[in-house]
């Protein structure tokens, strides 16, 4: 499946930045080079949230794991071109459902692991996906979510779905047993099927190898695609920013769903051949004793994460920051005193990432960025002429700031516009979703990221993020659109008018709050409307609301548009206080 436009793979081709090696080439060299070195290894504290004990697999044992998967996918009768999605938590089974697919030229759609049905009825729907791959329970051994119950029920009203895969005891009725049906030996029949397969498929580096979910202002995700070679001219971003040297081991907390996790857990851990180390679901203690234990010399951690541990320096005794020399943040602005104080105690540098799964990004490193007071603050100038930096992205990609008033390009300090991306980074359209793109891109042809920037810096070299455009919630670096919400509840019991905003919360960025008009004066219960969107709409945990700020009427301007700036002020006045109500 190509979705890319010809002159553009004739443009990026040309240029050296986009070639013809696949994600897969890149499996088959490192297991060639390394089949006896840790490739990937399970969280310790597997059996909390999955079946099985927590797994090590080397490059070579991968190898034969991925096998064995591809031969359930062709028993299934699931060929090139076909949408998988896949709803697994972060352990070994995605690099074996990631890297099979790369093989035979399936295309995966990863989801979170808390959609449910509101969530995941239109992904199917959208992408007519003709098989799922996921567990028969994710979560506690004593209860969890029944994941292959929930998408064999959903199958009925899918008649595309012809497949569910799932691993685990006892699978739901109906779907295939992975833990039955891999675990029988290779054969040589079944070598020389798999090479006939692969040779047949003859998948190339500009075919779409995932569509993973943003949410945006729209009600609805929005899938984008993504091709082997839009993966890998990501990954030096990643690898040059962070100074992730070959063979590293890398300790990843983000669901390997979107660019965060497969920039960094997929695409630059092949070019580097190293190991990674999953981690799930997000446990500080857990985090902190897979560093330990590890060795591990690069990870990513949220800026509150951060934050919190230069506040408590005894949590990091035992760590070897001689080996953990940089750790990577982002989706919410770093504080000047942390980035200097990780600096100046341990001698870490905390690297700065803004990204979407759209392919616009910037990458402040202690290289670009020495002062960490800068860093914290700035990113490179990315694309724009007259400006050098170290990281080689920096060079394929253009990027220039807009007024969103007058639309005229913004060249000097102190004006905030929108900044926008064009280059080899940028995907070329969202899936199935024709007028969406078209708003996505300007004049141009430039990405429109709905993020403002100001241009800064005593030689105007820097960006420095000043906020969003569009109404996103980011909750634990994870987007919630407001409209989908809003549109959710406003067909509740007791709800006349609703508005969603973000508050502040230390640790997880933001939290949901919905400041609702109720129909008879009084709005239902924060636990109402929670017990609504969980068990009549079934939104993904991570959506549901945490405060409630009850109305007698919305605040608007003179033509009768909600003023969310006024309602984010009254809601910042919840955190803390005795309105806030936990479900």
């Amino acid at each position: 499946m190509i979705l890319i436009p010809e002159h553009k793979i004739a443009e990026y081709t040309d240029r050296g930045w986009w070639g013809t090696t696949t994600l897969w080439d890149l499996f088959q060299q490192q297991v060639a080079q390394r089949p006896d070195a840790e490739a990937v290894v399970d969280a310790a504290n597997r059996a909390d949230f999955a079946h099985g004990e927590a797994q090590r697999l080397t490059w070579g044992q991968l190898s034969d794991a991925v096998d064995r998967f591809c031969r359930v996918l062709l028993d299934t009768g699931i060929r090139r071109d076909e949408i998988l999605l896949m709803q697994l938590p972060n352990g070994v089974e995605q690099y074996i459902v990631y890297l099979s697919c790369a093989r035979l030229g399936i295309v995966v759609t990863p989801v979170p692991v808390q959609y449910r049905e509101n969530e995941l009825d239109h992904i199917l729907a959208h992408t007519q996906a003709a098989a799922v791959v996921t567990f028969a329970r994710i979560g506690k051994p004593e209860g969890g979510h029944a994941a292959a119950a929930m998408f064999a029920q959903m199958q009925a009203h899918a008649p595309h779905l012809r497949s569910i895969l799932a691993w685990g005891d006892e699978p739901a009725s109906g779907c295939i047993d992975l833990s039955r049906d891999c675990a029988a030996a290779i054969t040589p029949a079944d070598t020389q099927r798999l090479a006939q397969a692969e040779r047949e498929a003859a998948v190339t580096a500009n075919d779409v190898f995932t569509i993973c979910w943003t949410s945006g202002t729209e009600a609805r995700p929005k899938g984008v695609p993504r091709s082997h070679n839009e993966w890998l001219v990501v990954a030096p971003s990643i690898i040059e920013a962070g100074q992730i040297g070959p063979q590293a081991r890398l300790l990843n907390p983000f669901p390997l769903v979107n660019m965060a996790g497969i920039s960094t857990a997929i695409a630059a851990w092949l070019v580097v051949g190293g190991t990674v180390v999953q981690h799930h679901p997000f446990s500080l203690p857990v985090f902190l004793q897979q560093i330990r234990d590890e060795r591990i010399d690069y990870t990513v951690a949220p800026p509150a994460v951060l934050n919190m541990l230069l506040q408590n320096t005894a949590l990091l005794e035992g760590i070897d920051f001689q080996r953990l020399s940089r750790i990577g943040s982002g989706s919410a602005p770093l504080s000047e005193w942390m980035v200097r104080g990780f600096a100046e105690q341990f001698g870490v540098q905390i690297i700065n990432y803004f990204g979407s799964n759209e392919g616009a990004a910037l990458a402040g490193s202690d290289i670009d960025l020495p002062d960490p007071g800068e860093r914290a603050t700035f990113f490179p100038r990315a694309g724009v002429p007259g400006f050098e930096w170290s990281v080689s992205t920096t060079r394929k990609i253009r990027t220039r700031l807009v007024d969103l008033d007058t639309g005229e390009d913004i060249a000097q300090a102190g004006h905030i516009g929108e900044l926008r991306f064009t280059g080899p980074t940028i995907f070329s359209g969202y899936y199935g979703a024709p007028e969406m793109t078209a708003r996505a891109f300007d004049e141009q042809g430039y990405y429109k990221t709905g993020d403002l920037f100001e241009i800064a810096g005593d030689r105007q070299q820097f960006y420095r993020y000043a906020g969003r455009s569009k109404d996103l919630v980011i909750r634990g670096g994870m987007n919630i659109s407001a409209e989908e919400i809003e549109g959710l509840l406003l067909s509740c019991p007791g709800v006349r008018e609703v508005a969603v905003v973000g508050v502040p919360d230390a640790v997880l960025g933001e939290r949901v709050c919905v400041c609702v008009v109720g129909r008879e004066g009084q709005p239902p219960a924060l636990v109402d409307l929670v017990r609504y969107l969980r068990t009549e709409r079934h939104v993904a945990a991570y959506k549901l609301p945490e405060y409630l700020l009850p109305l007698a009427e919305m605040p608007r301007n003179p033509v009768g548009k909600i003023l969310k700036t006024e309602l984010r002020a009254q809601a910042r006045s919840l955190v803390g206080s005795a309105r806030k109500e936990m479900a």
